[in-house]
């Protein structure tokens, strides 16, 4: 019984596994759009595909709080330097969000932001000797630095003064790149512990609900957000760093599933992902 009620999902997984790249990536277009549609059709109100995102990237950040406090390590594949560029974009955000407006996004990133800098110090300063610093050799000034002088050449071109138009184009370039450095940490070691892995992919989670916002968003004002958040280069730039992130972990994400299903606790990655 146990073996037949596997029988299905493995034949799906190892005959994608099989297929050429050009095959792989059509079956993931593919199912995206599948999944927006669904999206479109279960969901009503589609900020609450934000608000989702934002919850599922705070509780991957609870994930592992929970990991350092109980296991009293941080060995285990995990990147501090991705954790300070999430600060880094969630304390801009916060800023923009209780100068331009303030609702649940602005409770939801303010424990975020509490969260994530509970888990910088808990790394930096308590659990210290564990940290894989020879691991986490990804310089964020290679994102920090472009995303600033991005920040400064493309900006929202709404009525706010400059410097909140900055910030606030900055905070979104910033989130898109953040987990580069834990990427990176995962590619140098191909072993991810469960804690980590379900980090990750909470973040992919919140990635493809927030990418999925904007894009229902478009698809039902026809066009008109593109022009609401301003002119020039900036809409089309939200929407791209929306899909960049997304893209980014879609392989991790397929791998951790797959994983999962597979009942391993530990995820293993093949040479070439992330």
């Amino acid at each position: 019984m146990k073996g037949g009620s596997k029988g299905p999902v493995h034949a799906v997984v190892t005959w994608v596994k099989r297929q050429p790249p050009k095959v792989k990536a059509f079956l993931a277009v593919i199912s995206g759009m599948t999944a927006l549609v669904f999206l479109r059709v279960v969901v009503h109100d589609h900020d609450n595909l934000f608000v989702a995102a934002e919850a599922a990237h705070a509780l991957g950040i609870s994930v592992l709080l929970y990991k350092l406090m109980k296991e009293r390590t941080c060995a285990g594949r995990l990147s501090l330097k991705s954790q300070e560029i999430t600060a880094m974009f969630l304390a801009v955000r916060l800023y923009c969000s209780f100068v331009m407006e303030y609702d649940i996004h602005t409770l939801l990133d303010l424990a975020t932001l509490g969260t994530t800098l509970w888990v910088i110090y808990m790394i930096r300063f308590r659990l210290r000797s564990s940290y894989m610093e020879d691991k986490d050799n990804f310089a964020i000034y290679y994102v920090v630095i472009p995303c600033a002088l991005l920040a400064l050449v493309i900006h929202p071109t709404t009525s706010h003064n400059i410097l909140n138009r900055i910030c606030w184009a900055l905070c979104v370039y910033l989130e898109a790149v953040s987990v580069l450095p834990q990427l990176r940490v995962m590619q140098n070691t191909k072993i991810v512990e469960p804690f980590t892995a379900h980090y990750v992919f909470a973040l992919g989670v919140a990635r493809f609900l927030s990418c999925a916002h904007w894009l229902l968003q478009v698809l039902d004002t026809r066009g008109r957000l593109l022009t609401a958040l301003g002119y020039g280069l900036w809409p089309s730039m939200v929407l791209l760093s929306e899909m960049v992130q997304t893209f980014i972990l879609a392989d991790f994400c397929y791998y951790y599933v797959k994983s999962l299903v597979g009942g391993q606790l530990v995820l293993r990655l093949p040479s070439g992902v992330v």
